[in-house]
């Protein structure tokens, strides 16, 4: 294996479920040389990768179905957010805990879409029909967030959408837990 290729496949073993962009960044490498190399490993059986929610992620073989699609969601910063929140606080409403993380309701949907897809969160509703966030799997979620180490890219895009969410609802502090 060339030295960029043992690079690449160390550095996803380190980063599992990290995305294209994010893999080129920390890499210092262009584009089309990570693109190569990673063709050359996934042929070897040396890399996975998983096309989800607009992004491609990086795993070693050693993950399976449910842990990329875990890790993949985790790597951005509202969905891990939200996740923490319900591990702090225990089963929430989506009113609450969007208000506790001062998040625009809509943005908090978007990413249980994805978490309730990926089996992270359970939407429970009760007899009036009114939904409680609960965790679906709290320790094998724990350790998977321990896998996750946010880039400073990662949690910039984040912030941003957060911004742009909180202006368009009219709240002109909505950054203001971000810090």
């Amino acid at each position: 294996m060339t030295h960029q290729r043992t690079r690449i496949r160390e550095f996803v073993s380190d980063h599992p479920g990290i995305h294209f962009n994010e893999l080129t960044r920390a890499l210092d490498l262009a584009p089309g040389q990570v693109q190569y190399h990673l063709k050359k490993l996934k042929r070897k059986d040396a890399i996975t990768e998983e096309s989800l929610y607009g992004r491609t992620h990086y795993y070693t073989p050693d993950y399976g179905p449910w842990e990329r699609g875990a890790l993949a969601v985790l790597r951005r910063e509202t969905a891990r957010d939200i996740l923490v929140y319900l591990m702090t606080n225990g089963p929430s409403t989506p009113g609450i805990v969007a208000d506790g993380l001062n998040i625009a309701r809509s943005t908090l949907e978007w990413h249980l879409d994805h978490l309730v897809e990926q089996e992270l969160v359970d939407k429970q509703r009760d007899t009036q029909n009114h939904i409680t966030l609960v965790l679906s799997h709290p320790e094998e979620t724990a350790r998977m967030l321990r896998l996750v180490e946010p880039s400073v890219a990662d949690r910039l895009v984040d912030r941003f959408t957060r911004l742009v969410d909180g202006l368009l609802a009219g709240e002109p502090d909505a950054t203001e837990n971000d810090s």
